[in-house]
């Protein structure tokens, strides 16, 4: 091998982390290369938080318009313009995407556009659309960043037919109604973006409920929240086939239901980015799931090869894979050895209403808590919408070590919840206990001030009956 190399650092992948970890080390005098295959920006900011924010926030309109009704405004006439919207959309990723190659060249970093392979643990080869070798460069130090992809099922009958988040973004046409396959995050939120729109809109799930992983109660709450909104919520079954016919998508569930649709999508997860990377013949290893193996500093079994965010299937955030490229550039560059600390990492979910979550579940805390823990949860209808005599209603429970009186998880459903949740999760993260949380003097009116006035601990029997 040379003891000389055309890159420093060469980095796969110029999504959120790629881009900040060779940001960091072209800004330190390190010679940097990063390859690309799409558009710069990663699944972020081109297919993924920032355009579904965008389709979140066009959906949340038709529901302020029945609110503002309430209020005495007169709202006639109303429509959406798909198309438009879909431009407007497309005019700011582009924007925010140049916005990442600027600040790539500013800080002196090479972007090459390129599908990226490796040869070995120090060569990348760099592919042309049509798959031959464009050009081949060396790198002392390899960090992949590839993120995830959707994953559907291959052998499912029709599933040619079905459409993924990333097509969801670029349908030529509003379908007049859909079938989502899936419960979670990613499946509750389009759930929402299309009811909203006015989407005839069915959710089919396989578990008992939706969200798995999240805490009980949030998941029960939701589940009943989105059927207000007019989202039809199947559970318990999944797909056997999928049927073309002129009526339209016919989705033949295994419970022998038969739902038809204009369009059906699969939101049932997503895989880490791996394939045609190369990484056998470099001899980086994989965990049993697909995605790439690292150690606490995303080192590979490689030790000049790493790998941070999605890829590596640890907690699929976009701020977490931030974090985790700050992380690889003290390591790797400025001798001081750093790892991100997973625990206590708020998350928000964008779904009608929305979700914010920190911290452990319900579940979680008694298998963690030695000493059990005591629960705080209360349910009331907002004051915006009693206004207007909705029945909607806000969900709000603390979850508490009953040793230390820490708060060791928060969970809101309800409007602002993301919001709420990070400010929250410095509580959370910093070790607070429910007297100091009581002792935080409540903001009125607002729906966040409930979190410091739980006084009534909940009973373990009325916690199951939940």
């Amino acid at each position: 091998m040379p003891t000389t190399y055309d890159y420093d650092l060469f980095v796969i992948g110029a999504g959120s982390g790629g881009v900040r970890a060779a940001r960091l080390t072209a800004l330190s005098g390190k010679t940097v290369a990063v390859a690309e295959e799409h558009r710069v920006g990663g699944t972020c900011v081109i297919r993924g938080c920032v355009p579904k924010k965008f389709m979140v926030m066009a959906s949340e309109v038709s529901h302020a318009l029945e609110i503002a009704e309430g209020y005495g405004w007169n709202i006639e006439g109303a429509t959406f313009d798909w198309k438009r919207f879909l431009e407007a959309k497309d005019v700011e990723i582009a924007r925010l995407s140049g916005i990442y190659v600027a600040n790539l060249g500013k800080a002196g970093a090479e972007l090459i556009h390129g599908r990226a392979r490796l040869k070995d643990a120090h060569t990348v080869e760099v592919l042309k659309k049509d798959g031959s070798v464009d050009r081949t460069v060396t790198a002392e130090t390899i960090l992949i960043a590839t993120g995830g992809r959707p994953w559907v099922p291959g052998d499912l009958p029709g599933i040619e037919h079905a459409i993924t988040s990333e097509e969801a973004f670029h349908l030529p046409e509003l379908p007049k109604s859909i079938l989502i396959a899936g419960g979670g995050y990613i499946a509750v939120e389009f759930a929402g973006i299309f009811a909203g729109l006015g989407v005839e809109t069915t959710l089919v799930y396989r578990g008992p409920n939706i969200l798995r992983g999240f805490d009980d109660d949030v998941r029960a709450h939701l589940a009943g929240e989105i059927e207000r909104r007019g989202i039809k919520v199947v559970l318990g079954c999944q797909h056997s086939s999928i049927e073309k016919t002129a009526d339209g998508l016919v989705s033949h569930l295994e419970n022998d239901m038969k739902l038809t649709t204009e369009a059906v999508m699969f939101a049932t997860g997503r895989t880490p980015y791996v394939k045609g990377l190369g990484l056998e013949e470099a001899g980086v290893e994989l965990t049993e799931g697909g995605a790439i193996k690292v150690d606490q500093y995303s080192r590979t079994s490689v030790d000049n090869i790493w790998a941070i965010g999605d890829v590596t299937d640890r907690i699929n955030l976009t701020p977490v894979a931030i974090r985790e490229a700050v992380a690889f550039h003290e390591t790797r560059y400025k001798d001081n050895p750093s790892s991100f600390d997973y625990e206590a990492v708020a998350t928000g979910v964008f779904s009608q209403p929305p979700v914010g979550v920190v911290g452990l579940s319900e579940a979680e805390a008694r298998r963690h808590c030695s000493k059990g823990v005591d629960v705080y949860l209360t349910r009331f209808r907002p004051m915006k919408t009693v206004f207007v005599g909705s029945d909607e209603r806000v969900l709000m429970k603390l979850v508490v070590d009953a040793d230390t009186q820490r708060v060791v998880g928060v969970h809101i459903v309800g409007p602002e919840a993301p919001e709420m949740i990070q400010l929250a999760a410095i509580a959370v993260k910093a070790g607070l206990t429910k007297a100091q949380w009581d002792a935080t003097c409540a903001v009125h009116p607002t729906l966040a001030e409930e979190l410091v006035t739980l006084k009534d601990k909940q009973s373990v029997a009325a916690t199951a009956a939940e």
